[in-house]
């Protein structure tokens, strides 16, 4: 009994205790935060600024209920700060939310906190304040995230004091790249977590991994781009085996991959990614069996196959391998792959942009765990492999750009599909309905080829309602035609509709414009459509419309404001451009409407397009002057309003356009002298106003004001004057047509300084718009390759003196004319340096001499035309002369013989000329005809004057000739008549005996 009581007593008391302790624990937290903690927090917040009111709840006593705040349940202390930007999720858009961030500087105040051990102050802006020293003073510290804050200066070596640190993240944390040691890390032995990201630790870039190796607790590891040229090749000291997580992306290794990373068994996740990493890949990449993440994108360097081995690894998730030289079959690997036990766990593989080859195998089908699959820039063959349809997990497929060409039909067992990318490849056949039965979640769809060549052809039904909602269609080059497609009829999700080249002979019907879409783009160019065209299609800013090169008619749509980009070229639309086309559609940037039967005049309100960039109004039927409404539009980089019926003067206000590059107004009425203010174009490449009614003289400025222009096109126009020589100060220059004008003077000698004539075309594509150039006399229109074209054009004129020396530097130049003007001399004899020459036309000048030997290197020549001039002597016969037979080649030049003239160089007195090349021999004959005629005349003299002399001279020698040859001829008389008689009687005994 007495021991129940005693019993009875200790639970009361144990009772009363726990009344005591609960009654004290509510008033504790009754009484919310402590005071000293609460005046901190609220000095801390006074000295920061906060543009959003983030912190507009830090009033009243309970400092515990504050945003950002969080205390300790039983203590009521602050353990935790986190004023994180919520509305900032990247480090390069914070100027987007700036109204948001924090600010200023970090008071000392926090260190009041005693126990506080989370803070977090990420994607703020306190730049040009520095991490404050005395944060390494709150030993509390567990978590410490100052990622995207933009401080200022450098990292505290007082973080390393926080030793109970256990994860730290300073990604992208300074304003500026500031060279960063490492030495500091040795005080943080419990680190499990460690963000650098971003700084420059080229400091530490020989020890760094020794550095790192100290951690012994680190779980995670992120270093991408920090500036670390050294990877080790060998690190036998390396203790990281609790290491998971190991990012060393965006370096500048230019390595091997080392093999001591497969020593750090227990990793899950490694980012290599954008480094420069050379060799193969090495199989050692199988003993990473917890690997579950592998990324080793964007290293060209790094190449070899994708080993079997690699397909090993049966918990890996994620696998990215594009942008590398890998190169070879994937075979092997997914065949590794889909042999893992319970299949693959694979969700995504990235192997674009490398060299791979080969059939896709079918063995793909078996990685069913498959949400991502990205093969695209590669050189994969075949057709898709039937086993595709077993991916029924698939969300997103690229296969674009290779070489494939066939669909199966289990493509419509895709039921998870949501994206579908199979741009640029040669696919065949015919797709049906089959090919889409189960696509229920396709939301996009992408076949699109820049060939106009079709070869894969839709025949789909016109009563077919498909199983999906697009919003996304882009497909060009594919048969769709004739008729528009039906199907289009319930797709009312559509934002971007693209059908180009795509066979339809159709107009397009009511139904479609009643859809009451909201497109980003609406392509239907290139077909043969026809009709007329509402103004009721809605677009989404920013809105591309294309109906370029079909045959629709009427007026011009004029579509929503909200539409920026109109091409409507090569239809039949007529009619005047509206007046108010600038204030219906505003925000245009690219208009295009040549090549149409418009006619009136250019609206003012064009001047309302402030955005515009291209304006491309070719090909019309307008007229009238061009409108000054220039001012409005200074960003304009394109301006074409040729081929019209344009008249008046070039507006002043065209030189408001600071920004054009192209300016193209040839082919219409336009007269008086180029405005001085075009000079303010500095920017120009092309400049074309040739086939006007321009006068006065070419403005020397050109060549002072454009360095740029790449094109001078100046034909057919009534420019006087001499060509300035501040022309040749363009060496960007390469296409110079001056021809049909009236210009007079000499060619500049400088024309030799025109650089780009002098050297190869680039390699790569450059744009420089369309451009009508005579070729061999024949007019070409020119587009993409208009880069290739080298071309000189002065023909026409009233040019007069030699033909520049200096010409014979443009190496590169492809077509040179010089025809119709009045030049005279010779052609240079170095003319042979021109080896890139295809046409070559000096017909109808005064030039004289020979054709240089020189000119048979001129082997790409396939134009040449040297009719009436002076030329003289034989015309070659061999290399590109032997293809050049037509007679009219050479006409006009009265001393020019040989094929294919019917005048024979030996007709040409009496002997046959000796071409310029034997100048040697030539030379040689002339001195041993000089040596001849000195012979000749030393004797002659010796001759005569040794005889004669010395009869003059001597009398008695005189006397003594003169009776010698007295004496000879009395003996020749003498002989003469005595043979007289005896032949007279011989004559006369031969008659007399004849007649007994």
């Amino acid at each position: 009994m007495g021991d129940k009581n005693c019993a009875s007593l200790a639970l009361l008391s144990i009772l009363l205790l726990s009344g005591i302790l609960h009654l004290e624990t509510i008033k504790a937290l009754g009484s919310g935060c402590k005071e000293v903690e609460r005046k901190a927090l609220l000095q801390f917040r006074e000295n920061l600024a906060d543009p959003s009111g983030r912190l507009s709840s830090w009033v009243g006593e309970d400092c515990c209920r504050w945003r950002g705040v969080s205390c300790n349940n039983r203590t009521a202390s602050v353990v935790k700060l986190k004023l994180n930007n919520p509305f900032r999720h990247s480090f390069d858009a914070y100027e987007d939310d700036a109204g948001h961030e924090l600010g200023g500087p970090i008071g000392p105040s926090l260190l009041q906190l005693k126990d506080l051990n989370y803070l977090d102050l990420s994607m703020n802006n306190f730049k040009g304040f520095k991490v404050p020293e005395f944060i390494g003073s709150l030993k509390e510290l567990r978590y410490l995230n100052l990622s995207g804050s933009f401080f200022s200066g450098t990292i505290p070596q007082s973080l390393g004091n926080l030793s109970n640190l256990l994860y730290l993240d300073l990604n992208n944390f300074l304003d500026q790249s500031n060279q960063i040691g490492l030495g500091w890390l040795s005080g943080l032995p419990s680190l499990k977590h460690l963000n650098l990201g971003g700084a420059d630790l080229s400091k530490a870039a020989a020890d760094w991994l020794q550095s790192i190796s100290m951690l012994r607790s680190l779980v995670e590891l992120h270093l991408p781009n920090c500036n670390l040229p050294i990877l080790p090749c060998h690190f036998p000291s390396l203790n990281l085996t609790s290491l998971q997580v190991l990012d060393l992306s965006n370096n500048g290794f230019n390595s091997k991959i080392p093999h001591w990373l497969f020593n750090i068994t227990r990793l899950s996740s490694l980012d290599l990614n954008t480094n420069d990493l050379q060799g193969d890949i090495p199989d050692g990449f199988s003993s990473l069996n917890s690997l579950q993440q592998l990324d080793l994108t964007g290293n060209s360097f790094l190449g070899g196959r994708v080993s079997r081995n690699l397909g090993k690894l049966c918990n890996l998730r994620t696998l990215k391998l594009s942008r590398n030289s890998i190169s070879g079959e994937v075979s092997d690997f997914i065949n590794g792959l889909s042999e893992c036990t319970n299949s693959s766990l694979l969700e995504k593989l990235e192997l674009g942009f490398n060299q791979l080859t080969g059939d896709l195998p079918n063995s793909l089908g078996y990685l069913k765990n498959l949400r991502y699959l990205e093969l695209w820039d590669n050189s994969f063959v075949g057709s898709i492999p039937p086993s595709i349809g077993n991916l029924t997990f698939l969300k997103e497929l690229y296969l674009s750009s290779n070489q494939m060409n066939g669909f199966p039909e289990s493509f419509g067992q895709l039921s998870a599909i949501e994206v579908l990318d199979l741009d640029e490849n040669q696919w065949e056949g015919i797709i049906t309905e089959t090919h889409f039965r189960n696509l229920s979640n396709l939301k996009e769809i992408s076949l699109y080829k820049l060939s106009e060549n079709i070869s894969l052809i839709f025949n789909i039904s016109s009563h077919w309602i498909p199983p999906f909602k697009l919003t996304f269609i882009k497909i060009r080059s594919c048969q769709l035609g004739p008729k528009f497609p039906t199907w289009l009829r319930n797709q009312t999700e559509l934002t971007t509709l693209v059908l180009n080249n795509a066979r339809i002979s159709d107009t397009i019907p009511n139904w479609f414009w009643q859809l009451d879409l909201a497109l980003d783009e609406l392509d239907v160019g290139s077909n043969e459509l026809s009709g007329r065209i509402p103004n009721s299609l809605g677009f989404r800013f920013p809105g591309t419309v294309d109906l370029s090169s079909n045959s629709f008619e009427g007026p011009l749509p004029l579509w929503s404001f909200n539409v920026t980009k109109l091409y409507l070229n090569n239809n039949s639309f007529s009619g005047p451009i509206p007046r108010d086309f600038g204030q219906k559609i505003p925000f245009l940037t690219d208009l295009d409407i040549s090549f149409n039967s418009l006619n009136g005049s250019v609206p003012k309100s064009l001047g309302n397009l402030q955005q515009l960039l291209t304006l491309v109004i070719s090909n019309n039927n307008l007229s009238g002057e061009i409108p000054q409404l220039w001012s409005n539009i200074s960003s304009l980089y394109i301006l074409d309003m040729s081929n019209n019926s344009l008249s008046g003067e070039i507006p002043d206000s065209i030189g408001s356009l600071l920004s054009v590059r192209f300016l193209i107004l040839c082919n219409n009425h336009i007269s008086g002298e180029v405005p001085p203010s075009l000079k303010n174009c500095s920017m120009m490449d092309s400049l074309d106003l040739g086939d006007n009614q321009l006068s006065g003289n070419i403005p020397a400025w050109i060549g002072e004001s454009m360095p740029s222009l790449s094109i001078l096109r100046l034909r057919s126009n009534y420019f006087n004057g001499t060509i300035p020589p501040e022309l040749c100060k363009l060496s960007a220059l390469h296409i110079l047509d001056l021809s049909h004008n009236n210009l007079s003077g000499f060619i500049p000698s400088c024309v030799g300084n025109f650089s780009r004539m002098k050297i190869e075309p680039p390699d790569s594509v450059e744009y420089e718009g369309s451009l009508q150039v005579v070729l061999k006399g024949t007019q070409y229109v020119f587009y993409s390759t208009l880069y290739l074209v080298n071309l000189m054009d002065l023909s026409s004129n009233n040019l007069s003196g030699e033909m520049p020396v200096e010409l014979t530097r443009l190496i590169h130049l492809g077509t040179l004319n010089l025809s119709q003007n009045h030049l005279v001399g010779k052609i240079p004899t170095q003319i042979g340096k021109l080896e890139w020459l295809e046409s070559l036309d000096l017909s109808k000048n005064k030039l004289s001499g020979s054709i240089p030997p020189s000119m048979v290197s001129l082997t790409f020549m396939n134009h040449l035309n040297l009719s009436y001039n002076n030329l003289s002597g034989e015309i070659p016969k061999v290399n590109q002369f032997q293809s050049l037979k037509d007679p009219s080649i050479y006409e006009g030049n009265l001393a020019l013989c040989g094929d294919p003239l019917p005048k024979r160089c030996s007709e040409i007195d009496g002997t046959s000329w000796v071409p310029d090349g034997d100048k040697h021999e030539e030379d040689e004959n002339e001195h041993d005809k000089l040596w001849l005629y000195l012979s000749v005349a030393l004797g002659f003299i010796v001759g005569f004057w040794g005889v004669c002399g010395t009869l003059i001279i001597k009398k008695s020698w005189r006397y003594t000739y003169f009776q010698f040859v007295d004496k000879i001829k009395d003996q020749f008389l003498t002989f003469l008549a005595v043979n007289a008689v005896r032949l007279k009687r011989e004559m006369l005994e031969k008659n007399g005996g004849g007649e007994t």
